[in-house]
């Protein structure tokens, strides 16, 4: 049966809320999936500043992530509603949101006296109530449970989506974070396998935003007229988390804004553009870096399709076509799809999944023991 579902993405870049509102039936590879909208909802400057400070393990404390997750909800559905209005459709023909939330912390390992866990903000209840439709949200916490890192998630998605008999394509999201789905020609679920690679855009971005008073680096602008910091560039590959193998997922942990501010104070008396420039490469050589060592020796890449943040980025796009040459680097939307609302529509054929009752983790992108079924629901009465 048809319905239409909307999907809700807001990610560790803080650029903004996706959603998307699509038309879905069926599960699994029987999955039909159709966009009807999508919107990008800028964040109310006052909620981001606190967004921003629940991230920060200096500022943050648990009066505000309390409220956070509460507010992060009534935001949730302001958003679900104006999408709606906007394209003049009745919130009561929504069949169901899925919403992935906004990633506060997330642990992959046990580590010191802290579990393996991740926190998303954002209550589904709230959601359901104020939109009164079923919501599914917390996706990531059902996969821990059962030995996973609960990200990456996308995978599942990407395989209902760009699935191919004749080519082996690699998916590659750069937004605050890269990661990467590989999906083998003429595979099943179980042959995909999918992992962080490291920083997409996130440290870019805090410089620009450091040292430009700019959200990012427009088309990578700033980043062509510098030049690379060799010194800068090597403490940054050096980064525990490129020791690690797969499956493997990070954040803000090791690439956000505490990391980033440290660099650039250490490297203050270079150029603001060279700073940038480094960054950018880095991004682009990591990237290189992991499809090296873990895609490239047992597998030929037919074509490297590019969504997220990223896309829009066209100097650093030239370099990670430099430095993996010999592969076909596509954008989405040179499929026929918006890089920008990818996550958003992955979350849709997620949520359907859970109500449908059936797994959407896949085990050898999240080290999970087991398939399970992912979410939490939030139903509401009729009437």
């Amino acid at each position: 049966m048809r319905k239409l579902a909307v999907g809700i993405m807001s990610g560790t870049s803080l650029d903004g809320i996706d959603v998307v509102i699509a038309k879905i039936e069926g599960s699994f590879s029987s999955t039909k999936v159709e966009v009807v909208a999508f919107e990008t909802f800028d964040y109310d400057d006052k909620l981001l500043k606190r967004v921003r400070k629940g991230i920060s393990l200096e500022e943050s404390n648990s009066e505000l992530l309390c409220s956070l997750n509460f507010e992060l909800g009534y935001a949730y559905a302001k958003c679900v509603k104006k999408i709606c209005e906007n394209n003049n459709i009745d919130l009561k023909n929504i069949g169901f949101i899925a919403s992935h939330g906004q990633t506060i912390y997330h642990i992959t390992n046990d580590e010191n006296e802290n579990v393996r866990s991740s926190l998303q903000l954002g209550e589904g209840s709230i959601i359901a109530n104020l939109c009164n439709t079923t919501v599914i949200s917390n996706f990531r916490s059902s996969d821990i449970s059962v030995g996973g890192q609960g990200a990456p998630l996308v995978p599942y998605a990407d395989f209902v989506l760009f699935k191919d008999n004749e080519k082996t394509r690699v998916l590659n999201n750069i937004g605050g974070i890269s990661n990467v789905t590989v999906l083998p020609k003429n595979g099943n679920v179980n042959d995909v396998f999918a992992f962080d690679t490291g920083p997409g855009n996130m440290m870019i971005d805090y410089a620009c935003k450091k040292l430009f008073n700019l959200k990012y680096d427009d088309l990578g602008k700033i980043a062509r007229k510098g030049k690379v910091i060799p010194k800068m560039l090597d403490e940054l590959l050096l980064n525990k988390y490129f020791s690690l193998k797969p499956p493997k997922s990070t954040g803000r942990e090791d690439f956000g804004d505490i990391k980033t501010d440290k660099i650039i104070k250490k490297f203050n008396y270079a150029n603001n553009e060279d700073i940038v420039c480094t960054f950018t490469h880095f991004t682009a050589i990591s990237i290189a870096n992991e499809y090296k060592k873990f895609i490239l020796n047992d597998l030929v890449v037919d074509e490297m399709i590019i969504s997220g943040g990223g896309v829009y980025n066209d100097f650093l796009l030239e370099l990670i076509g430099e430095n993996l040459q010999g592969i076909k680097i596509l954008k989405l939307e040179d499929i026929g799809y918006d890089s920008s609302m990818k996550e958003a529509l992955a979350f849709v054929i997620l949520g359907n999944e859970t109500l449908n009752m059936n797994y959407s983790n896949v085990k050898s992108a999240t080290g999970a023991r087991r398939n399970v079924i992912l979410g939490q629901v939030n139903y509401v009465l009729e009437g």
